[in-house]
């Protein structure tokens, strides 16, 4: 899988043990910054996964800051994405197998190292249960808010996203 990954400089240290732990898992990695531990604006770097996502770039997305809310926040403007702050493995599967998760947060201050590894793979080997129609039905309603208050966005349902990823 195509995994994008990006942090603030908080998120820095944790990112980079992250990355390396995902790459060993078989994963094809774009690290998208930050590239060390000075300032920065977790933002930014949620644009960049954002942007990996919407143009096929990546499957998935890895997001980690301080707290992971403030990258969560930023992630979920942008349409397309479905970020999800996962601190405990439940949240991670739960959130790919029930709502199409498709970018994971971390708080880098909050989470330590082998719960944060256990969070990701639980995360990436999750699929949406597209046969379960409570949650495509769900699915279709994200779509529809996405819809109406991004009206340039892409996906306009579970069945269109899915015929745009081929």
């Amino acid at each position: 899988m195509r995994i994008a990954i990006a942090s603030d400089h908080a998120g820095f240290p944790l990112k980079e043990l992250v990355r390396a732990h995902v790459a060993t898992l078989g994963h094809d990695v774009q690290d998208l910054g930050a590239y060390d531990t000075t300032p920065s604006d977790y933002p930014d770097f949620a644009v960049k996964v954002g942007i990996a996502l919407m143009g096929g770039e990546a499957d998935r997305g890895i997001l980690i800051c301080g707290s992971g809310v403030g990258v969560c926040i930023a992630a979920n403007k942008m349409p397309g994405v479905r970020a999800g702050m996962c601190h405990d493995t439940y949240s991670a599967h739960q959130g790919v197998e029930h709502d199409e998760m498709n970018v994971i947060v971390l708080g880098a201050r909050i989470i330590g190292e082998e719960l944060a590894y256990e969070c990701v793979e639980s995360y990436l080997k999750a699929n949406f249960i597209a046969k379960e129609e409570r949650f495509v039905r769900r699915l279709n309603k994200v779509f529809a808010i996405e819809k109406k208050y991004m009206p340039d966005a892409a996906g306009t349902s579970y069945a269109a996203a899915v015929e745009s990823k081929g």
